[in-house]
């Protein structure tokens, strides 16, 4: 009778393991982590459709504390800047970026303002088994007619542990590469003056053709 009782705690113990969720991995938080800053940014995008013509620097703002603790724009923008970042001063510096991130935040609104509503699924992360700092999250943008659009995320782990991004892949498009070759462009039009590239970056960004760069992909 003893063994028998024993014998079904055992089995229950078992089962009720069983039952529980399987810790989860590394992949499987860092999509969770970049699934729940996606789809909170969506849901502000959705709610403050209106703001960015209502008033374009609370726009601005709001866009900006979503984001920053999750997009590296500094790390972004001298990126884009590439080779040229080393003639630029650490102001210069400051001011590229603060540009840079203006000119996504008026993109981001320019679509919201002509799109149709759209939502996010993340569907998967996968680190880099080279190097456990660097990874990979893909996922679609579907839009409301039933469109899937393939993005994927490029994604580091900063110094204090903060898995941040660092680049958007659209449909096989490197933004990132897109917007340093407009720079690179910028340059050579403007005969190397930075800040010449600075002050009319806005104006570059608006003449970046990223949705032939799509469809020629």
């Amino acid at each position: 009778m003893v063994l028998i009782r024993h014998s079904l705690l055992l089995v229950a113990l078992l089962m009720t393991l069983l039952a529980l969720p399987a810790h989860a991995g590394p992949e499987d938080d860092l999509r969770e982590y970049v699934d729940e800053n996606t789809q909170q940014l969506v849901d502000k995008l959705h709610n403050e459709k209106g703001l960015y013509q209502e008033d374009p620097q609370a726009f601005y703002q709001s866009m900006d504390e979503e984001l920053k603790n999750f997009v590296d724009f500094r790390r972004i923008a001298a990126r884009v800047m590439g080779r040229y970042a080393r003639q630029t001063s650490p102001e210069q510096r400051d001011e590229f970026v603060e540009k840079f991130k203006r000119s996504l935040f008026d993109s981001y609104a320019q679509a919201l303002v002509s799109t149709e509503d759209f939502t996010i699924e993340v569907k998967d992360a996968v680190i880099n088994p080279n190097d456990d700092q660097r990874a990979s999250v893909r996922m679609e943008v579907i839009s409301a007619s039933g469109n899937r659009y393939p993005v994927a995320y490029s994604m580091y782990q900063n110094k204090e542990g903060r898995w941040m991004m660092e680049n958007v892949i659209v449909e096989g498009v490197n933004i990132g590469l897109a917007f340093r070759d407009r720079f690179s462009q910028e340059m050579e039009k403007n005969g190397g003056e930075v800040q010449a590239v600075i002050d009319g970056w806005g104006d570059a960004v608006d003449s970046l053709n990223l949705e032939g760069e799509i469809d020629k992909s």
